[in-house]
């Protein structure tokens, strides 16, 4: 904690910081899509061939592309470094919700992200090539699509969080092109249903999965999240859950990102 308060004094100061992180954007392909997919990987400061390191997926929001998060927090080039972690900033095409979408086979980013872009990553880096070396988490929509490819891929994500996510998709039918997605709510509920995170619940067992979840009071996605925790309370999930003051802002995520960070580091260096 001392060299995140020495940071913000240099800061305060007006002192330029260096980050010795190498940022990459790397030119991937979907088979399923049949279409190559642009990515940010942000790799530590020394990185080298001689060890393995972990790995966190970081998914952006709606209307925001691959380039999002290193262009708007660039300190996530610091946490890179600090904690040793390699991070993978996919693109979601603006509005994808992270799903294979029922209503377009053009749109398979569930496919996309959980497997094609985590085997190419494995391919192309020196990485911890297991659950207990992967993370993902996101904001907004990327916050809903985070959680929603790890409780349905358990096998390939060991930890997952969400900020300011959209985990019930249900209360917002015209909103975020969910509708081109999955098709009108009214015409197909059971698709809105099925695609809820709230309501994927069912699928954790308690301890599996590392669940670090937050959002600020004054966000519009609060209620939803506060159904979530109260969900995962009742069906004995651990997880952690925050609530800052804050709304739907960069501002917020430029703070949130360092704890999910850091509780992801947290989790990769447990043993067993």
């Amino acid at each position: 904690m001392k060299e995140y308060i020495v940071l913000a004094l240099l800061n305060l100061l007006g002192c330029q910081l260096t980050f010795a992180a190498k940022v990459d954007t790397v030119l991937t392909h979907s088979a399923a899509m049949k279409k190559d997919i642009k990515a940010v990987v942000v790799l530590p400061d020394g990185y080298n061939e001689s060890k393995n390191y972990p790995v966190v997926y970081l998914l952006h929001g709606a209307g925001d592309r691959f380039s999002g998060w290193v262009n708007k927090v660039p300190a996530i080039k610091r946490y890179a470094d600090d904690f040793q972690m390699i991070i993978v900033c996919p693109d979601g095409n603006v509005t994808s919700w992270y799903f294979d979408s029922p209503e377009d086979p053009a749109w398979k980013y569930e496919t996309y992200v959980s497997k094609e872009l985590v085997r190419w990553i494995d391919q192309k880096y020196k990485t911890i090539n297991d659950r207990r070396g992967r993370a993902i988490t996101g904001l907004s929509m990327g916050g809903h699509g985070a959680l929603y490819l790890a409780f349905k891929h358990q096998d390939v994500f060991g930890a997952a969080g969400s900020m300011s996510g959209g985990v019930d998709i249900r209360p917002f039918p015209l909103n975020w092109d969910i509708a081109r997605r999955l098709g009108a709510e009214e015409k197909y509920p059971e698709r809105w249903e099925q695609n809820s995170v709230v309501n994927l619940v069912y699928l954790l067992v308690p301890n599996k999965l590392a669940l670090n979840i937050d959002c600020g009071k004054d966000d519009f996605f609060y209620n939803v999240n506060i159904q979530l925790h109260e969900k995962l309370l009742y069906n004995n999930i651990p997880h952690d859950f925050t609530i800052r003051p804050g709304a739907h802002t960069w501002e917020y995520w430029t703070n949130s990102i360092g704890f999910q960070l850091m509780y992801f580091n947290n989790f990769f260096s447990k043993k067993g």
